[in-house]
């Protein structure tokens, strides 16, 4: 092939669409006859655009790629499936499809989805709150209102297809002539071309921006709980519907509580005496003081519960429960007439030398190894 059209849009042989197009573009607003009329600049501008339709359609990059001349009539093969035309196309026009059937395609595309971590206190997360947040995404081109266009000017009607987005060739196969319909080279199946993109956007219809949006975080949210805010996300290119947004909660750590579910658990430590005799503690909850009657005999690890001071129930009523778990603190230094009270309650208790104690079917370490010489 006498054109290298890689050198003349500048790109390697290896480029993808993106890397293609983008080159295009700019050549173009270079050497686009409205801007440079001269007859040089002229033809140069045919050979960018010659060399961007080749390279931009699969089939025909594939041709040229191969030593082909994509522009032949019929491909470069001599009997059965020309190079680089579909079987599918065959099928088209013998079994209803019929050029022109397809049309242009909208430039408009619906834009992705974006997701944010919105951190949360555990009160926020079990009551709810509004927050007000900083969305990075792409909005509508504000300078041509996502049209892709300068101002003052609109996409005009493509000169290669006049509209349709497709054109339309006689190709022969196996099964005779058949009209095939392929996206329009110069308008890339649109049927409209932006002579002028807009500076700000570049003919995408949109730019990134930062807006503030204000949002109802619900009760009973929990780490890694999504929200999804339909609308909220990315604009599509060309002035496209917008995505989703997705709110990824992040719960922090609180000093005092453990979130499990709905439930909330805490520690107290009491004293001996106090689990003994019994007391009144104040502790802390959600909502604010609260308190606690530690009963008479009570017991290191047992758990007291406070009735619907957890958290709220996500999407429902009710609240879950707040466990006190309490540790038992045994002094490990006495006072001599601390130690005589205890010496003297021992033995009024009948507990100066107390029995050990062995949970049911427990075993001491002679007896397992006992038990394992003699085959148990």
């Amino acid at each position: 092939m006498a054109n290298d059209y890689y050198g003349i849009l500048g790109v390697r042989r290896d480029a993808d669409a993106d890397e293609i197009k983008k080159a295009y573009r700019r050549l173009a607003r270079e050497l686009h006859p409205d801007i440079n009329p001269d007859p040089q600049t002229q033809e140069r501008f045919k050979e960018i655009t010659q060399a961007y339709e080749v390279l931009s359609d699969t089939e025909k990059r594939q041709m040229y790629d191969l030593g082909a001349d994509p522009f032949a009539p019929g491909g470069a093969s001599q009997g059965g499936f020309a190079a680089g035309f579909p079987f599918s196309d065959i099928m088209d026009a013998f079994f209803g499809g019929t050029a022109g059937t397809r049309g242009p395609r909208s430039r408009a595309r619906r834009g992705r989805n974006a997701t944010i971590r919105v951190e949360l206190d555990l009160s926020e997360c079990a009551f709810g709150i509004t927050k007000d947040l900083a969305v990075d995404t792409a909005v509508v081109c504000p300078t041509c209102s996502g049209e892709g266009t300068a101002p003052g000017t609109h996409p005009q009607t493509c000169d290669v297809c006049g509209g349709r987005g497709e054109i339309s060739q006689v190709t022969r196969s196996f099964l005779g002539q058949a009209m095939v319909s392929r996206p329009c080279p110069g308008c890339g199946g649109f049927g409209t071309v932006i002579r002028r993109p807009c500076p700000e956007c570049d003919a995408d219809g949109r730019v990134r921006t930062r807006r503030n949006i204000k949002v109802r975080i619900p009760a009973g949210v929990e780490d890694g709980t999504h929200i999804q805010l339909a609308g909220e996300g990315e604009t599509g290119a060309g002035g496209g519907p917008p995505g989703d947004l997705f709110l990824e909660i992040v719960q922090r750590p609180h000093a005092i509580f453990e979130r499990q579910g709905d439930d909330l658990h805490c520690t107290v430590t009491i004293p001996m005496v106090a689990a003994a005799l019994g007391a009144t503690l104040q502790v802390e909850t959600l909502d604010g003081p609260a308190d606690v009657d530690i009963r008479p005999g009570t017991q290191s690890g047992q758990a007291i519960p406070l009735y619907n001071l957890g958290s709220a129930h996500l999407n429902a009523h009710g609240r879950g429960d707040l466990l006190i778990h309490v540790t038992v603190e045994t002094p490990t230094k006495l006072e001599p007439d601390q130690e005589n009270l205890m010496r003297e309650l021992a033995r009024l208790r009948g507990e100066e030398a107390p029995p050990g104690k062995f949970a049911p079917g427990g075993q001491g370490f002679f007896s397992r190894l006992r038990d394992a010489f003699n085959g148990r």
